[in-house]
């Protein structure tokens, strides 16, 4: 179709009306999805409707090629950036992203470290056979069997978020006569979101140690400054570096830059005033996708020569050697790479009021349809915990029909069970029809969960006209054999 109807005064202003509803938005979906000659949506060649009839839906669709290219990119692009200042990156990637035994080893694959962030995550890398010297591990509250499981593992790095933690891994380390590698997670004061970033002189959230000069008892010492000078003074404790995070679905280096500078500032004073060396700067990650055709996030090339000129010159100003730089993307690796499949089921239309203020609306309603698929917050939990917005398309066939605006909603026991909030869908969607959802690869899986006793999908990844599972989708029996009243029955 070339012409469009006119945008529902319901929509959100960033919502256009398609000119094409077939069409796909590249930036929104893994290299080899397209549709094929037939209409339907395939991905490396398989057609959606082949990938249902075999594993079924709800279903996360995965490219493996796609997670390799964007996992290969953030390493080179960072080493060519950083060549001259310190000879390149070491990038972990975020497993709290998505994380299963297959991913861990393409990631060692690729060249990249991993990040992990409980026992369960260091367990999963353990299985995949990832060298202890190539894993981090993060985490506000880490357990001792969680400490303990990273010495035994000879972790390359234990990134503390607190005094207390500070204390706490140094005594199990000194008990168990070994030496434990650990990174500081200080807040700059620099919080990013999307397009805005803003400098503050506080962090009021449960991550970090204050840079803040007033945040401890200590007079004239911060919370970061005091855990330096408690570090430095553990026989058990090799304090390696500093790190920060600084937000979430970031498109703009700046605040990056920002949280670089101000860290490496404070990494100068520390090492003159301690007279110690800390040879490693982690800077994080949260480098931004693109869920709706609005997103425009940045080049990974774009984003790493911008810090590393900020890294060059800071260094250079400061009179200091430049430490190891260190990123953890995460969503920027696995979200595009992954859409999820699900199945059209009932569908309503309703009848809403206008919004106040809406132009020529005034006492006129306007129609929003309702489409159910066979998944919701169970797979997709970001719409009802922040608010996400994400887009869809009708994946099984195409349709000239007219645009219309549509909710995509799940089937589960809650009004705020939505999955796309806003989109313009065609108006003959019927039930049985698939709908693709772009850019779930990063905390859908991850944060899915057995509400109402759905059982959480599985992955399949697809590479060269193969589709596996990765991780398997469960199935009643598996609910029912934790279920101690009957598994044993």
């Amino acid at each position: 179709m070339t012409e469009t109807t006119g945008a529902s005064p319901l929509a959100p202003e960033w919502l256009a009306v398609p000119a094409d509803l077939n069409a796909l938005h590249a930036p929104m979906w893994a290299a080899g999805v397209e549709r094929n000659d037939g209409g339907e949506l395939a991905i490396d060649g398989i057609p959606v409707s082949e990938l249902k009839a075999q594993f079924g839906s709800p279903l996360f669709v995965m490219s493996e090629t796609d997670f390799r290219a964007r996992a290969r990119a953030f390493k080179d692009a960072f080493d060519a950036a950083f060549e001259d200042i310190c000879g390149g990156v070491d990038v972990y990637y975020a497993g709290k992203s998505f994380l299963c035994t297959a991913v861990a080893s393409w990631v060692a694959e690729e060249g990249l470290r991993l990040d992990t962030c409980s026992g369960g995550e260091l367990a999963v890398a353990a299985r995949a056979g990832i060298d202890g010297a190539n894993l981090g591990l993060h985490g506000n509250n880490k357990s001792d069997a969680e400490i303990n499981r990273a010495l035994d593992m000879k972790l390359g790095r234990i990134v503390v978020d607190s005094l207390d933690e500070l204390e706490r891994v140094a005594k199990i380390a000194s008990a168990r006569g070994e030496v434990a590698k650990v990174m500081l997670r200080l807040t700059p004061g620099v919080h990013a979101h999307t397009h805005e970033f803003i400098a503050t002189a506080h962090e009021d959230q449960k991550f970090g140690l204050s840079m803040a000069g007033d945040s401890t008892e200590e007079a004239g010492l911060s919370a970061a400054e005091e855990a330096v000078a408690a570090a430095t003074s553990y026989d058990s404790i090799e304090l390696l570096g500093l790190h920060c995070h600084i937000g979430s679905q970031i498109f703009e280096p700046e605040g990056f830059a920002l949280a670089a500078e101000k860290l490496l500032v404070f990494l100068a004073a520390m090492q003159s005033k301690y007279s110690i060396v800390l040879p490693e700067l982690d800077l994080g990650g949260g480098y931004g996708i693109a869920y709706t055709p609005v997103d425009t996030p940045r080049p990974a090339a774009e984003i790493a020569q911008a810090m590393a000129a900020v890294v060059r010159s800071s260094c250079a100003g400061l009179g200091i050697k430049a430490p190891r730089i260190s990123i953890e993307p995460g969503r920027a690796i696995v979200g595009s790479s992954t859409f999820t499949l699900y199945e059209t089921g009932t569908l309503k239309t309703v009848r809403v009021d206008a919004p106040a203020g809406a132009d020529g609306a005034e006492n006129v309603t306007f129609p929003r349809r309702y489409v159910s698929v066979d998944g919701g917050m169970s797979d997709n939990a970001r719409p009802v915990l922040y608010d996400a917005d994400y887009s869809a398309v009708l994946a099984s066939r195409t349709s000239l029909a007219e645009p219309q605006l549509s909710r995509v909603v799940g089937k589960h026991c809650e009004s705020g069970d939505i999955v796309v909030r806003d989109v313009y869908l065609p108006a003959d969607v019927a039930a049985g029809d698939l709908l693709a959802v772009p850019g779930t690869g990063a905390y859908c899986w991850a944060l899915s969960s057995n509400y109402n006793y759905l059982a959480r999908p599985g992955v399949v990844a697809v590479r060269g006209g193969t589709a596996r599972w990765i991780v398997r989708g469960e199935t009643e029996e598996d609910l029912l054999n934790r279920d101690m009243g009957v598994a044993n029955v």
